[in-house]
């Protein structure tokens, strides 16, 4: 996938701002966030592709499998897409930074007082609270990012049976990947040849 830099001012004070825009709103998203990488999606596409449009929803799902492909975590390795598309390396640190800033921030804050409040009842109930509202905000975009992926009817059996492979099968998501990788080159080749036959 070629990653278009969208047409942004490039004046010192343009640039500036822009900056400032990616990193405050990707703050946001990591200050706002439970539950890992996967419940920052949601909110990434609000910003980014709805709010913000820095980029297209069709766009967004291709970062996604790659964010998805590569090592590390998911929701930094979006943002390292979405930054280095809108501003290029510099862009990229921006985002991840400002990704990465809110958790640290808390977690430290946690990992200081951790001994003097684990065992808080009232603390632990706010935790049961989140986790159901975590699955939802991963649930929510899914028939949304399954549209502008071109899932139908007659080929949701593909993520549904890597679902199944990762969770019953214990299958890496890596080997998903590139079946799917291995899957589309053969299947854009058949229809190729298919389509050539007719003409």
């Amino acid at each position: 996938m070629k990653l278009r830099k969208p047409k942004i001012e490039n004046s010192k004070q343009g640039t500036l701002k822009i900056y400032w825009q990616m990193f405050f709103t990707f703050v946001r998203i990591g200050t706002f966030t439970f539950g890992g990488g996967y419940a920052m999606i949601p909110l990434i596409q609000e910003e980014v592709v709805k709010k913000k449009k820095w980029i297209e929803e069709r766009e967004f799902i291709d970062m996604l499998a790659m964010a998805q492909s590569a090592p590390g975590v998911m929701a930094i390795n979006t943002a390292i897409f979405i930054g280095y598309k809108m501003r290029g390396f510099k862009g990229s640190l921006v985002t991840a930074f400002g990704t990465a800033l809110p958790s640290f921030i808390i977690i430290l804050l946690i990992a200081i007082v951790f001994t003097s409040f684990r065992e808080n009842p009232v603390v632990e109930r706010i935790f049961k609270g989140i986790r159901p509202a975590v699955v939802a905000l991963i649930a929510a975009p899914l028939y949304k990012m399954g549209k502008s992926a071109g899932i139908t009817w007659k080929t949701i059996i593909i993520p549904i049976a890597a679902i199944l492979l990762i969770w019953l099968g214990g299958i890496s998501p890596i080997w998903i990947v590139l079946a799917a990788i291995i899957g589309g080159i053969l299947y854009g080749t058949v229809n190729t040849k298919k389509q050539t036959k007719t003409e």
